[in-house]
């Protein structure tokens, strides 16, 4: 699929530049995407023409279910990865942007936005994390699926358009969980476990019915409308085979694309390029 290719293209860059950080020019402005998971906090950097220019990542528990619950951490962290950045490419982040769960109050909104202000970032634009992903995948229509930590966010796209937005309590945390019970091991040691695809073979067969789960909600937002695909991201769906459970269960093609994890964090910070251009 030629836009799922470009899509790909994009997201290994993005991959590239956290690996293996290269040298920044200085010719060209800087925007930020702020992304506060459940599990993961992700900074991405692009430059005005949407390149890929950085990107950091830390393991942190500052938000539960698309709600901030450790304030203070989240601008620890947040601080740190802008720092590690900045000093990386010898400039400075000024705009960025931020992505919320949908169905997240408005409160709860700017709660997200008050941590990127707070590390000294100006917050041009404030987004839901399917709509993000979309500005990575560029579909015209079919379903994006974010399954993250906490929750799983579905937007159905029609002409290139949201048309319906919702979001369900539920995501890779509860994956974790049933690993947790099922192999009688501490929650710590089964997120590791779920991360490391060595394992991944080993158990599916474990947390086939949270898939399966997963497959029902998707199933009961996207019924009774016009959706003839399903676009995997968010960082659950990295676990290998997941899309081919889903696929199968839906009837449908679910199409995921290269590094779920890294979808929305980066098309947050293309919200920032149309939102500044």
């Amino acid at each position: 699929m030629k836009t799922i290719g470009k899509a790909n293209q994009l997201i290994e860059a993005f991959q590239e530049v956290i690996e293996h950080p290269k040298p920044y020019s200085g010719h060209k402005k800087l925007y930020s995407g702020v992304d506060l998971g459940t599990a993961y906090t992700v900074l991405a950097v692009v430059d005005e023409d949407g390149a890929p220019v950085a990107g950091a990542m830390r393991f942190a528990q500052v938000v539960r279910d698309g709600l901030v619950v450790d304030y203070h951490g989240a601008v620890e962290i947040v601080g740190e990865l802008k720092a590690k950045i900045e000093n990386s490419l010898d400039a400075e982040l000024l705009q960025a942007g931020i992505a919320y769960p949908p169905g997240t109050s408005e409160g709860d909104q700017k709660a997200f936005r008050y941590i990127a202000e707070a590390v000294g970032f100006e917050v041009a634009v404030s987004i839901d994390e399917p709509s993000a992903a979309n500005n990575v995948l560029n579909i015209e229509n079919g379903a994006v699926v974010d399954i993250g930590g906490g929750t799983t966010g579905i937007a159905i796209i029609e002409d290139g358009r949201v048309a319906y937005l919702a979001d369900e309590p539920t995501g890779g945390v509860h994956v974790s969980l049933v690993i947790s019970g099922a192999c009688k091991i501490p929650f710590e040691k089964a997120e590791k476990l779920k991360n490391d695809s060595n394992h991944h073979q080993m158990l599916l067969p474990t947390i086939k019915p949270v898939i399966e789960k997963f497959t029902t909600i998707i199933r009961q937002h996207i019924q009774n409308r016009n959706v003839d695909k399903v676009f995997l991201v968010g960082g659950t769906g990295c676990f290998t085979q997941f899309e081919t459970i889903i696929e199968a269960e839906l009837h449908l093609p679910v199409i995921k694309p290269a590094n779920p994890f890294l979808v929305t964090p980066l098309g947050i910070a293309l919200e920032v390029t149309k939102a500044c251009s």
